[in-house]
């Protein structure tokens, strides 16, 4: 079988790959019988010429492939007949400016495979982006409150190397003694969650962060129970409320009346209660001036999150009392960092860890008969239609919703 890395062609540029040069190698020393091409791109992170020394050919022309790895959507024209496709279609949720591109998909027979619907048996995600969208996130916000209180000046991300260069610039700079809350149990709340602990910033727990004062910066990992309760005061699971989010109500204000900074590093899901409202934000103790929003919800759970920000241009304010967008230097704005794209501010990191999660829980598939099912869940498309598990997305498709 013949896979092939394409390049990334959707504006604004994406650096990332799915493998570096050092994982190809990997893949290749693994599954000896693979043969592996590389299409030459000019905007990668990593060479043609890393690549090409590592022993890969890379070429123009990439239709000998069987198996296309990318990261992000590719554009109608450059889409290959009867291929199998490996991107992120952003289409699950049914969005409506990648109609079209679904559509195409169809029409040229390609098997998609959407590295979102990646999965195990139990529906949990087996590859992604998120802890290094939780790194950049983390960083970015506190790269915000400086800027905000004219404290300290941190570099951009996407300027350094890594995540050890982001932690040693943070280390240089006097953080506040603010209470810090970070939602979320997964990998993007723990890729913040490190960026947090390499600053030694004291974790505390839910009733000692709600009750008591510190001197000194403390944080607060906050899972769905902890700012989420259910209508009739009943103990339950998060396997309840992620099957019942309709039945529960918010309970973070509890901790807006507390928090200077919150990372919203949680997974947002259909019929789940707002966290905070643009009525809640207005009130008197309403607390929280800065927000990092990771998973940039626009108009969702978290009311200051207007609208997504740019790597170009990360932060905007967020006046409670008009409800409207004004600049982060304003005296009453919520300062609010919301870029959705935080990853490919640190392309080299999060190449090399996709790639490891890829090639440990994905290309095994492809040689041991898909005894886990992992490619059998994760197809989208087949022979010109949508499979079974994804036969929700025809009215999308049709253009009737």
């Amino acid at each position: 079988m013949k896979f092939g890395i394409i390049k990334e062609r959707k504006n604004p540029p994406d650096r990332r790959v799915v493998f570096s040069p050092g994982k190809l190698k990997e893949f290749k020393n693994k599954f000896n019988t693979a043969a592996l091409l590389v299409e030459s791109s000019d905007i990668r992170v990593f060479s043609d010429q890393q690549y090409k020394e590592a022993g890969f050919e890379v070429t123009q022309d990439m239709t000998g492939c069987d198996v296309l790895f990318g990261v992000k959507e590719v554009p109608i024209a450059a889409l290959i007949p009867n291929k199998k496709y490996f991107f992120f279609s952003h289409t699950v949720k049914k969005q409506p400016y990648n109609r079209a591109l679904m559509r195409a998909i169809l029409d040229k027979n390609i098997e998609l495979y959407d590295h979102e619907t990646i999965t195990k048996k139990n529906g949990n995600r087996l590859i992604g982006f998120g802890r290094y969208a939780g790194i950049v996130g983390a960083y970015n916000g506190f790269r915000a409150i400086g800027l905000k209180n004219t404290t300290f000046m941190l570099p951009k991300a996407e300027t350094l190397a890594g995540q050890q260069e982001l932690i040693e610039a943070l280390k240089g700079t006097d953080i506040p003694k603010y209470k810090i809350l970070l939602t979320g149990n997964g990998k993007v709340a723990y890729g913040a969650k490190e960026m947090l602990d390499a600053l030694h910033i004291k974790q505390v727990s839910v009733q000692d962060y709600i009750e008591n004062s510190f001197d000194e910066p403390v944080y607060c990992l906050a899972d769905v129970l902890d700012y989420n309760k259910h209508k009739e005061d009943k103990n339950t699971t998060n396997k309840h409320f992620y099957a019942h989010p309709g039945a529960y109500t918010s309970d973070f204000y509890r901790f807006a009346k507390v928090t200077d900074f919150f990372i919203a590093g949680h997974f947002y899901g259909n019929g789940a209660p707002f966290l905070f409202t643009r009525e809640d934000a207005k009130s008197n103790d309403f607390k929280i001036k800065f927000v990092a929003d990771i998973s940039c919800d626009v108009d969702g759970p978290v009311a200051s999150t207007i609208r997504a920000s740019t790597i170009a241009d990360p932060i905007y304010g967020y006046d409670p009392k008009s409800e409207s967008e004004v600049s982060y230097t304003s005296e009453n704005a919520i300062v609010v960092m919301a870029v959705d794209n935080l990853p490919c501010e640190l392309p080299m990191d999060a190449s090399e860890g996709f790639g490891a999660l890829f090639l440990e829980n994905v290309i095994p598939a492809f040689f041991n008969d898909d005894k886990e099912g992992v490619l059998k869940r994760s197809k989208m498309t087949a022979n010109g239609k949508l499979t079974a598990r994804f036969a929700y997305l025809q009215d999308y498709i049709d253009g009737k919703e």
